[in-house]
């Protein structure tokens, strides 16, 4: 059996084969300061989760799927 995780693509199911299986739902929290710059995984497959590890780039060449991270970042604040 391959323990690699998969996703399938165009036919309904789970896409989430790796993270909290055992949770409802996966809900992730996260605080930003002035400054922050977080990347999200948004294709399942990072070893990070729910931070992204650029697994989402073989997944897209091997599937020809075009998934990418979730980019957030929060402006400095100005000082007075």
């Amino acid at each position: 059996m391959d323990a690699s995780p998969s996703i399938r693509l165009g036919g309904g199911g789970e896409i989430n084969s790796k993270i909290e299986l055992d949770s409802p739902k996966v809900a992730t929290t996260d605080k930003l300061v002035s400054g922050d710059k977080k990347v999200y995984c948004r294709c399942w497959l990072s070893g990070t989760f729910p931070l992204c590890d650029a697994s989402h780039v073989a997944h897209n060449k091997e599937t020809g799927d075009n998934v990418g991270p979730l980019i957030v970042s929060v402006p400095k604040a100005e000082e007075e």
